[in-house]
């Protein structure tokens, strides 16, 4: 009901109706759907509120109101006081006033410059979320286009010290990248600008003619890229010649390829000097006639083999190593301290130390010192193995999102149709070319182009690779097919519906990048560590030199010792940098979201989308799940399975006078009565039905027509009693046994007199019962919710084991339960499929839809099930409980690897055993921290679904 002013007299309601208004609000901050109940709460209590909607996915909140009682500033601050950050937003139709952009950021070592960049941007104004990611160095920054645009972005990543590129806009736009040869002069250009603005859709035109590449954003159902090419080509006098920039599409690819050389070819070159430094200081010492060629004096005490060290040591200092002095000196601008920072000041340490050794013992005729140029240098070759091979791991985080790519096929064979549909026409076009509404022929065992639907041919196809279902799908005439997806037998042409950043694959390719976006809360414990975890290590790496060597100094400790080529201080500072470069913030970085992105990677191999960290980390914690009825734990498509006569006919004769009345209506019980007719009409594809006449659709109720002047009545007992028809004895049992039996029991009158009693059920999905019986052994306790009757709901709920249900609910009553349970202490989570499912799915800790299921059920939810199965139920929580036990795995290994390696680095074995850690072996035990981390999570790639569920897959084939 409407919440009208407190003193409002119920009269005065007609006059507020008509100034009714709406406010929408960005709000900025929610988390979870307990978050938007507490803001949908506040609202809801203000005086004048009619309604209050808060969408927590869109970070928006839609408040109806009375201006009168009530204006947008006081609902904007009872919103702030909620804890929320809140802004109006000028809703002008359909103009879209958040965009997301993608961002790329190269030059990321640690959570400290993934912070560092995630508080840059959030402070610009117009921004209104940014998210960071590490593990795939990009951002993802939603921000208002009228106050701020995605250069000032890209300018203030700059800022910070990193590179930024951009990935997409957001727009609601396709994007094309296209080459052009032979444009020599500006003039070119700017004929190529004009003919090409004049095209219709054509939103914004970039050109870098260093590289020749026109980018070109455009609305896809105006144009598309053939229309480009074809008028870059014919252009002037067609010596201009335009193809697909290549690796446009790959760049997320291209960008970790080009990393990994470049660690590749650093590491090789610091081999290069570092070995010869190793040898001369660590091998030919040993080695008699060498060594003494080695300790031949140049000047002073100043020795050949330090000399040698000294220039060998000095490009892997500052040209190799020169990354770690750049990165350290934008993080420290910044105010934050990285990586970067600990290995420069360590490798600093060795080499200054050094040059100061060397330097003091040209100018002495008798200092005897130790340089430790061995030190620095194999410190960065060790720390650029490790930064290779975790590049490495790293890029095979993210193979399910290349695999997903490279499904689309290189070429597609685009038709050509004459006015009456004949083909006249076939060519071979790269498949990025294709433009909504071509007609592309798909031949036997070639992947599908494109979205689309079947115009001509049969075929079955293979949709396992988009879907997760094993078994191909027969397609014909009219039907759907998804581009990636494989044909099998036979020959298809389809009209294309979805080209480019639109088609399904790019949707799920977009989502998974978003999942691997989507910090998990457990990532928090590491960005808190993180802020502190540098200051922290340098301040005890000071310590421990300044024990030791005041130990050394008054004698704290026996001279024996001391390492015969060392003195004390030497000792002390060796401690101090073995300390300083042990320590690994990387890994603690690190262990979560690469976790995240092969969890979600893997989910969506397994036709499983999880939306990210929070919903992966919810789903881990599930222990209460809350089923819709229909199309969830059933088909979701009625079928007629009993029909009993009460008078004497043809079954044909009496289904011909029902469907011919019923065809009239868009109820699903009545198209299933229709297509049960239609067994009976076997010859015909579409058959005709006789004319019905004065159709009148009662709702909730059933229908009246005339069909070949009999009177037809299709509809429940009380329709009858309202049409004053006497119910038989008989039919009153046939309906009491088909409510037993979770069906649907409709009477059917012809002419005043009950005819026949049909019963409609909706069959229970292939192992619904297994499922429930499965979630009981993982604890995990099932409840059904459903619109439908008490009746069937718990005849349904009996056969699969459900033992509490909730039937004739509303939407919003769905949505109540969920909290209900919540606030009992459950972690809850809805399964559905409908838009009636929708705020359910917020509301729950983890929503979950059907696949097959409504737009809006799929964008409400946290996790999408593609395959419609309910199994995956099962996955999904068996895969979230993996990956966060992966996830605490590799916590325990990065902290136990600090607090276990600090000490030892710091000499706590030393005095007992003589046991000392090197600094460059310190180096390496880092190195190795961060690589192991990411391994572990690799490890997930090797998930498999519960042993149960391989059997439940097998029955449920044979069910069907």
């Amino acid at each position: 009901m409407p919440k009208y002013p407190k003193g409002v007299a119920v009269e005065e309601t007609s006059l507020m109706a008509e100034v009714e208004a709406k406010a929408v609000f960005s709000v900025i901050g929610m988390t979870c759907s307990a978050c938007a109940g507490s803001v949908e709460k506040a609202v809801k209590r203000l005086p004048g509120i009619r309604e209050a909607v808060v969408d927590v996915l869109n970070n928006r909140a839609q408040v109806m109101f009375f201006p009168n009682y009530v204006n947008e500033e006081t609902i904007r601050e009872t919103i702030e006081d909620v804890g929320f950050q809140a802004t109006l937003i000028n809703d002008e139709g359909n103009e879209r006033s958040t965009l997301v952009c993608r961002i790329r950021i190269k030059g990321m070592t640690c959570t400290s410059c993934s912070t560092t960049v995630e508080s840059a941007l959030q402070a610009v104004h117009g921004v209104q979320k940014a998210q960071v990611a590490l593990a795939t160095e990009e951002a993802d920054v939603h921000y208002d286009p009228k106050i701020v645009s995605y250069n000032h972005l890209l300018t203030t990543i700059e800022d910070t010290g990193f590179e930024g590129i951009l990935l997409t806009t957001g727009e609601d736009m396709s994007r094309i990248e296209l080459k052009v040869d032979g444009v020599r002069t500006d003039h070119s250009m700017r004929i190529l600008e004009q003919s090409l603005q004049a095209l219709p859709g054509v939103q914004a035109i970039e050109f870098d003619s260093e590289i020749k590449k026109i980018s070109l954003s455009y609305k896809s159902d105006m144009t598309g890229p053939r229309n480009f090419i074809n008028v870059i080509e014919t252009t002037g006098s067609r010596r201009f010649k335009a193809n697909i920039f290549p690796g446009g599409g790959a760049g997320r690819d291209t960008h970790r390829k080009e990393e990994i050389k470049q660690y590749y070819r650093f590491f090789l070159w610091s081999l290069v000097f570092t070995i010869p430094v190793f040898l001369t200081s660590m091998v030919f010492m040993y080695i008699p006639g060498i060594k003494h060629g080695l300790e031949t004096k140049i000047v002073n005490m100043l020795e050949i083999g330090a000399l040698l060290r000294w220039i060998l040591s000095t490009p892997v200092q500052f040209i190799i190593g020169r990354r770690f002095y750049t990165g350290a000196y934008k993080s420290l601008r910044h105010g934050s301290a990285n990586m970067d920072v600990l290995i420069a000041l360590g490798t600093n340490a060795a080499y200054f130390y050094s040059v100061y050794s060397v330097l003091r013992a040209a100018t002495s005729p008798n200092f005897k010192g130790t340089d430790f140029f061995e030190t620095s240098a194999m410190l960065i070759s060790f720390i650029l193995l490790g930064k290779y091979l975790e590049v490495l791991a790293k890029g095979k985080t993210s193979d399910a999102i290349a695999k997903l790519m490279d499904l689309a096929p290189e070429t597609a064979t685009l038709l050509t149709l004459d006015g009456e549909g004949n083909v006249i026409n076939e060519e071979e076009i790269d498949s990025r070319l294709i433009q909504k509404n071509d007609v592309i022929k798909i031949i036997p065992g070639a992947k599908v182009a494109s979205d689309g639907y079947v115009t001509w041919g049969q075929s079955h196809v293979n949709e396992s690779m988009i879907t997760g279902e094993a078994r191909p799908v027969a397609k014909r005439k009219g039907d759907t097919v998804i581009g990636g997806t494989l044909n099998e037998n036979g020959v298809l042409h389809i009209r294309a519906t979805r080209v480019g950043s639109e088609s399904s694959l790019s949707q799920i390719v977009r989502l998974v990048e978003s999942a691997q976006m989507a910090k998990a809360p457990v990532q928090k414990f590491a960005d808190r560590i993180s802020k502190y975890f540098v200051p922290l290590v340098i301040m005890l790496s000071f310590l421990t030199w300044l024990s030791w060597f005041l130990a050394g100094k008054f004698h704290g400790y026996p001279e024996s010792w001391i390492p015969s080529s060392m003195d004390s201080f030497q000792l002390a500072l060796q401690f101090g940098i073995s300390v300083m470069v042990i320590a690994c913030p990387c890994a603690l970085g690190l262990a979560t979201p690469t976790a995240v992105m092969v969890g979600t990677g893997v989910g969506a191999s397994q036709g499983v989308l999880i939306k990210g960290g929070q919903a992966l980390e919810s789903a881990h914690k599930v222990n209460c799940i809350v089923f819709d009825k229909t199309g969830t734990l059933t088909i979701g498509k009625p079928v007629v399975v009993n029909t009993r006569l009460l008078k004497n006919m043809v079954l044909s004769d009496f289904y011909e006078l029902v469907a011919a009345a019923e065809v009239n209506s868009e109820h699903p019980l009545a198209k299933a009565i229709v297509e049960y007719a239609k067994k009976f009409r076997e010859d015909e594809e579409n058959p005709s039905w006789p004319e019905a006449r004065n159709f009148v659709s009662i709702t909730g109720h059933g229908m009246k027509a005339i069909v070949q002047n009999k009177e037809i009545i299709v509809g429940n007992k009380s329709l009858m009693v309202d049409n004053n028809i006497a119910i038989p004895v008989d039919a009153e049992e046939l309906l009491a046994e088909a409510e037993g039996l979770a069906q649907t029991g409709i009477l059917i009158s012809i002419d005043g007199e009950v005819a026949g009693v049909l019963a409609i059920s909706d069959p229970l999905k292939p192992g619904a019962q297994e499922v429930i019986s499965i979630l009981k052994s993982m604890k995990v306790r099932s409840i059904m919710v459903t619109g439908d009757n008490w009746g069937t709901a718990n005849s349904i709920a009996k056969e699969v084991g459900i033992e509490t249900v909730m039937a004739e609910a509303k939407p919003e009553q769905k949505a109540e339960k969920v909290k209900e349970l919540q606030a009992s202490g459950y972690t809850v989570a809805m399964v559905g499929d409908g838009i009636n499912d929708s705020p359910a799915l917020v509301a729950a800790d983890v929503g979950m839809a059907i696949g097959a299921g409504t737009d809006i059920a799929i964008e409400a939810a946290d996790i999408v099930l593609m395959k419609s199965n309910l199994e995956d139920v099962i996955t999904a929580i068996d895969l979230s409980r993996k990956t966060f036990s992966r996830i605490r795995l590799n916590y325990i290994w990065a902290l136990g690897y600090n607090v276990l390696g600090i000490p030892i680095a710091a000499g706590a074995l030393f005095p007992s055993t003589g046991y000392r850690l090197p600094p460059w072996i310190a180096g390496a035990a880092m190195a190795a921290s961060s690589v192991s981390v990411v391994c572990c999570s690799l490890l997930l790639k090797n998930y498999k679904r519960p042993k149960e569920l391989e059997s439940l897959e097998v029955r449920g084939i044979r069910i069907e």
